[in-house]
């Protein structure tokens, strides 16, 4: 667990936080043994960013992927160019996982 959230972490964060998408998101979210960067419970999905570091990470990533899954979570992984880049299109695949479309 980190206590100080990477840049893209903190650009999604301020636009996922305070019931903004209609849900609860929680940021660095204890699920089994693994801690999210983000999640919504009540629609069980984890929000992972993915930056340089998970590019050396790929097989510890998709073994927790697939425990998530497993434990019945949904999981999604924008790329941290994708979150610094366009926000908003970020935002918009949170909100089409949650149900919500674009």
């Amino acid at each position: 667990m980190r206590f100080a959230q990477t840049p893209t972490e903190e650009a999604l964060w301020r636009e996922l936080r305070g019931g903004k998408l209609g849900v609860v998101v929680r940021r660095q979210y204890v699920v089994g043994r693994y801690i999210a960067d983000f999640a919504v419970p009540s629609a069980r999905v984890v929000n992972e960013v993915d930056g340089a570091y998970q590019a050396s990470r790929r097989v510890a990533d998709a073994r927790r992927d697939r425990e998530l899954r497993r434990r019945g979570w949904r999981v999604l992984r924008p790329p941290a160019a994708l979150v610094a880049r366009d926000v908003t299109e970020a935002v918009r695949r949170v909100r089409a996982a949650l149900g919500g479309g674009g």
